[in-house]
């Protein structure tokens, strides 16, 4: 699966415990009606994925999604989903690179050059 949009916030590395587990969040923000603000975790090695992109950049990002489950002190079940990034790629910038120059109206149709006005013409209008 993958989330497309552009970065609104890139965070810092976090680590935790005693095994030193990694994690760092990135929020991209859809570009669609109803734009949406996407948090997805990178952990461990994949923390390091982050370091070249800045808030505002377009990218595309390949996520899974992680499902788990927990029981609190009273017993209680409870269940979490979180989405994990794996690879991440700049997007390119939609501009005249990567665009067809435009076409002015005028010289998308050439006008007819030899348009005999005597022509019979069996248009009804």
């Amino acid at each position: 699966m993958e989330v497309q949009g552009r970065i609104k916030v890139v965070g810092e590395t976090q680590t935790f415990g005693s095994n030193g587990f990694r994690k760092r969040e990135l929020v991209v923000t859809t570009e669609e009606q109803y734009p949406q603000h996407i948090m997805v975790e990178f952990v461990q090695d994949k923390t390091d994925l982050l370091n070249n992109y800045q808030v505002g950049q377009q990218v595309k990002v390949n996520i899974n999604l992680r499902g788990r489950e927990w029981t609190n002190p009273q017993g209680e079940v409870k269940y979490f989903n979180s989405i994990q990034g794996w690879r991440i790629e700049a997007m390119q910038a939609e501009g005249p690179s990567g665009e067809m120059p435009p076409v002015s109206p005028a010289a998308a149709f050439e006008p007819a050059k030899d348009l005999n006005t005597e022509d019979h013409d069996d248009l009804p209008f």
